[in-house]
């Protein structure tokens, strides 16, 4: 038999049990300090969760859902008519509603047999598009086709020349002048240096193959031009091919690339490479630049041009 200190504390007296209750309470505080950041994680989710089924946005309501204004009118149309035995729960169920004022299987009404609306003869006349409408019903997918993308444009530029000593010059030139609706078009340019070394004038013809609504388009060029350089003057039948690129329409914004030639064929043929640019700063108002390189038997010359453009 074991002997027994009675002299000996207990586990569960006075200091002992103080100590037992600190350690205990700083193991709880480290254990919550750990599990905080997933528990407030989790309420925010149930949060979220909780808003999101109370706020639902119009999107996730179903299809099936009544139209409350749907009643309200089928309700109404039975006191002013007196019409018995329509029950507004129809319009819930997605059940067609029985007109009485039409016989039963009556066919639905066509264009010929609609009756004319009645509107403001002064509302009519100051309409031109209106007018249009009750003459016709305009076909807007081959509008939109044939509309042109791009407009008539008058422009001036200030305009440089780094293969003359980069000298400065200016330049003006209308472009796309369209004649009635036909894809063809009327341009015209004039550019001169300050000093005298540059100048280059003519006019072109331009033939839109593609509609004139289209985003892309490819157009022949045929016209005639003067070029004069301190090195060669030369003149003759200007023929090319000329690319637009209309990202914007009307105007907005677009980017062409024309290959041509001067008196193409002879010993004085010149190649021009132009890349114009053009971003519309207002409705009428755009902003214009111009590449161009001259390569000729003789030597290679260049221009560069930035300026304004009214569209018409």
């Amino acid at each position: 038999m074991h002997n027994l200190d009675i002299g000996a504390k207990p586990f569960f007296c006075g200091s002992n049990l103080d100590a037992f209750i600190n350690v205990f309470m700083s193991r709880v505080t480290e254990w919550r300090s750990r599990l905080c950041p997933s528990r407030c994680l989790l309420q925010m989710l149930l949060l979220a969760i909780g808003l999101a089924f109370i706020t639902r946005p119009a999107w996730s309501l179903p299809v099936e859902l009544v139209s409350h204004s749907a009643i309200d009118l089928v309700e109404a149309r039975q006191r002013s008519e007196g019409v018995k035995g329509i029950d507004a729960s129809a319009v819930s169920s997605q059940q067609p509603v029985s007109n009485p004022a039409l016989p039963p299987h009556s066919p639905l009404p066509t264009p010929h047999s609609l009756v004319p609306i009645d509107l403001d003869p002064k509302l009519i006349e100051s309409s031109p598009v209106l007018q249009r409408w009750l003459k016709q019903v305009p076909d807007v997918l081959a509008d939109i086709k044939h509309d042109p993308s791009f407009r008539t444009r008058l422009r001036l530029s200030y305009s440089q020349f780094p293969s003359s000593k980069q000298a400065g010059g200016l330049s003006v030139g209308i472009e796309d002048v369209f004649v009635g609706r036909s894809g063809v078009t009327l341009s015209a340019d004039y550019q001169t240096a300050f000093n005298g070394s540059r100048e280059a004038w003519g006019g072109d013809l331009r033939y839109y193959v593609r509609p004139l609504g289209s985003v892309v388009n490819l157009a022949p060029v045929v016209g005639y031009r003067h070029l004069e350089t301190t090195r060669y003057s030369t003149n003759g039948i200007h023929a090319g091919l000329r690319l637009l690129l209309i990202p914007s329409r009307t105007g907005a914004a677009d980017l062409a690339l024309t290959q041509s030639w001067v008196a193409p064929g002879s010993g004085d043929e010149v190649g021009l490479t132009t890349l114009s640019f053009g971003y519309a700063l207002t409705r009428n108002l755009r902003l214009a630049t111009d590449l161009q390189k001259q390569n000729s038997r003789f030597r290679s010359d260049s221009r560069v041009s930035i300026g304004l453009e009214w569209l018409f």
